[in-house]
């Protein structure tokens, strides 16, 4: 019998309101990257990939242990609360 898959990477895009170019200075994307990096190493988040673009961020990530979904929306709210 095949192996049912219960994971699988998740897709996240977040775009700084106004479209302000912010991320384009490299004091932002270190926030970013750092913010990531911990998540990382915590163990929150396997990530695969991502970009970032002067006004917006994309993640290709697996939540991962206790914290399922709620390291996106940590994510999320990181994100809303620097831009």
């Amino acid at each position: 019998m095949p192996a049912i898959i219960t994971e699988y990477p998740q897709l996240f895009t977040a775009s700084i309101k106004g479209y302000y170019q912010l991320l384009q200075h490299d004091k932002y994307k270190d926030i970013v990257i750092n913010s990531l990096r911990f998540l990382v190493e915590d163990k929150r988040i396997k990530l695969f990939a991502f970009c970032i673009m002067p006004d917006h961020i994309h993640l290709t990530c697996l939540p991962a242990g206790r914290y399922g979904k709620c390291s996106l929306l940590f994510i999320r709210n990181m994100y809303k609360e620097i831009f």
